[in-house]
């Protein structure tokens, strides 16, 4: 059974998001502190850690650094109140993989859980099979029919990212904050550009299309 440690000092919260991952078939083991989790991920494995980021002892951003020195895969989302630009930036940059903002809707956490595992199972059995494309992210290869395809490492990882989560929109603003740095000269119309470039790449794929959200960003839809 897949595990997934809860570090979250509100009790009512943590209980809460504790019932709903067991009745979604998940393992859980509740902390309240930073240094706690801490304590734990050294007895025991896990699959995933959900934290919150205002924590007595040891925040979650001191979690995140402390984790990644031991463990660079287990998969991380941040849960917080916190909704500056900066404190997601921060959590990226010590390798959360995704950040929701307090209060939030519990279904669209286990959404979110199911979408993170999923990918890093992708991610440990190294290969994206979809229809007749197929990517490799040990090799870092994408084929068509078989037939290679010529993909820059942004372009690789922005279709990886796009295709672990079928359906779910990115905005520009999002996409740029993960693959562009924000002080560098890229705008919205920069991930425009990539998007055009993506989709005239893969035309010939038989699994899936990249869309637009018209005002919002981008997509992909399995057909």
């Amino acid at each position: 059974m897949i595990k997934i440690l809860i570090a979250e000092d509100d009790k009512a919260l943590n209980s809460l998001i504790s019932m709903r991952l067991r009745d979604a078939g998940y393992e859980v083991k509740s902390c309240f502190d930073g240094r706690e989790a801490i304590s734990e991920l050294e007895k025991n494995r896990y699959s995933m850690i959900l934290s919150d980021i205002m924590m007595p002892n040891m925040d979650g951003f001191a979690l995140a650094e402390n984790v990644r020195l031991f463990d660079t895969e287990i998969p991380m989302i941040f849960m917080s109140a916190k909704d500056d630009k900066v404190s997601k930036l921060l959590g990226y940059r010590l390798g959360i993989d995704d950040y929701i903002e307090k209060p939030f809707d519990i279904d669209v956490l286990v959404m979110k859980i199911n979408a993170i595992l999923r990918r890093a199972k992708i991610e440990t059995d190294k290969q994206l099979s979809i229809g007749n494309f197929k990517m490799n992210t040990d090799e870092r290869t994408a084929y068509v029919n078989d037939s290679e395809i010529s993909l820059t490492v942004r372009e690789f990882d922005i279709l990886f990212k796009l295709l672990s989560y079928p359906k779910k929109t990115f905005t520009r603003s999002s996409l740029m904050e993960e693959f562009w740095d924000y002080d560098s000269s890229a705008t919205s119309r920069t991930v425009d550009v990539y998007m055009s470039k993506l989709r005239e790449k893969t035309q010939e794929c038989d699994g899936f299309e990249i869309q637009t959200v018209h005002g919002l960003g981008y997509k992909a839809v399995l057909k």
